[in-house]
């Protein structure tokens, strides 16, 4: 996620600024894994909005949230969705994954993992982009597939992959599903599937900022047929005639 951002950035320094990162995240359901630090899902919210507040305040009227952690997106859409309606810029969550999604002739060609769940947590995709990224701290004696237990039932509504899930997926405590928090075939990662990742994440990031930084804000319209009787009480901002009609 940070490389990518960084990559784009320096393709395109003109019309992009790359913040720190936010390190940690909603991981709550991973707190069986020795070693996990989760930050509560609220906490997280209000940190990452209060970011994004002082980013509009600034000046800053195009906000992309690029996310790494899947668990985050529910959070973090609910962060750019407040951006839009609490401050006058516009804001949305991105996950770098879904950038490689596209290109429709990418993933087929890159991937060889299974699907569903081949790809989803430490897995093809991330250990590759791991590998080309920093293979020297990668502990290739460490990397083995890891099931996702409930994939493995076949299951038309319950099942998972990093690109996909099913219509109704349990998403509950990842130890009762996983042995290890791998879930999927790392061992069919390599840097240069890495390489080939990095390049069309960096590759899309582009287009999409290059495209979204000059796309007029869509208008917004009060359709009242009488106006309100009191303010708006989520503490929305309130229609503004010179920015909204």
């Amino acid at each position: 996620m940070r490389h990518c951002a960084r990559g784009a950035g320096e393709l395109i320094p003109a019309k992009m600024l790359v913040l720190p990162i936010v390190a940690y995240g909603y991981t709550g359901h991973v707190m069986d894994f020795p070693g996990t630090i989760n930050n509560d899902f609220e906490h997280f919210m209000h940190h990452v909005l209060d970011i994004t507040k002082s980013l509009a305040y600034h000046g800053f009227k195009k906000i992309i949230l690029l996310n790494g952690h899947g668990s985050n997106m529910p959070n973090l859409d609910l962060v750019a969705r407040r951006t839009n309606l609490e401050t006058d810029a516009e804001c949305l969550v991105a996950a770098w994954w879904n950038l490689l999604t596209v290109d429709k002739e990418f993933l087929p060609r890159w991937r060889q993992s299974k699907f569903p769940g081949g790809c989803a947590h430490a897995c093809e995709l991330e250990t590759s982009l791991y590998m080309y990224l920093d293979g020297d701290h990668v502990r290739t004696d460490q990397i083995k597939n890891g099931t996702i237990s409930f994939n493995e039932e076949n299951n038309p509504f319950n099942w998972v992959d990093l690109f996909a899930a099913g219509p109704a997926t349990i998403v509950s405590w990842t130890s009762s599903y996983s042995e290890t928090g791998v879930l999927g075939e790392p061992e069919l990662a390599t840097p240069e599937k890495g390489r080939q990742v990095y390049e069309e994440a960096v590759r899309q990031l582009v287009r999409f900022i290059t495209y979204f930084k000059d796309r007029p804000r869509d208008v917004r319209r009060d359709r009242h047929r009488r106006p309100p009787t009191m303010p708006m009480p989520w503490g929305q901002r309130p229609v503004s005639p010179r920015h909204d009609a």
